[in-house]
């Protein structure tokens, strides 16, 4: 059995159209599907890239909360770059877009460039060192 990549990328949010909106200011405009069931919401956007993600509100979660990554669960999203220019180009797109963003970081591994949705989630914009 083989796994080929990840297919898609889920996150629970308090707000679904305030995240979707956020996203797509960052990433671009998406095909979106609007889904609901028993007690919750969701947002799926795909971009021509192949990347989709999906923000999902529950009617259980309060209003107030946010996301923590020192709690079990996700950390962060890391999204792939081809280059160090690539994840510069993506800092100063946020710059652009008016989204808040932490600095370009030069570690011995890669360049990574990092912004935090509106739950406080950190979606980092990542590309490795040659080894």
């Amino acid at each position: 059995m083989n796994v080929t990549g990840v297919h898609h990328l889920t996150l629970s949010v308090t707000d679904v159209e305030a995240s979707a909106e956020w996203y797509q200011r960052l990433l671009g405009p998406a095909t979106v599907v609007r889904r609901e069931g028993p007690g919750w919401t969701r947002v799926r956007m795909a971009w021509p890239s192949g990347v989709i993600v999906g923000v999902t509100a529950h009617e259980d979660t309060y209003p107030d909360d946010r996301f923590d990554h020192t709690r079990v669960g996700l950390d962060h999203v890391g999204l792939a770059c081809p280059t160090e220019a690539d994840v510069r180009a993506w800092a100063a797109h946020m710059d652009e877009a008016g989204i808040t963003r932490g600095p370009v970081e030069d570690v011995p591994y890669g360049w990574a460039v990092t912004a935090r949705d509106p739950d406080g989630i950190a979606i980092e914009f990542f590309c490795s060192k040659p080894s």
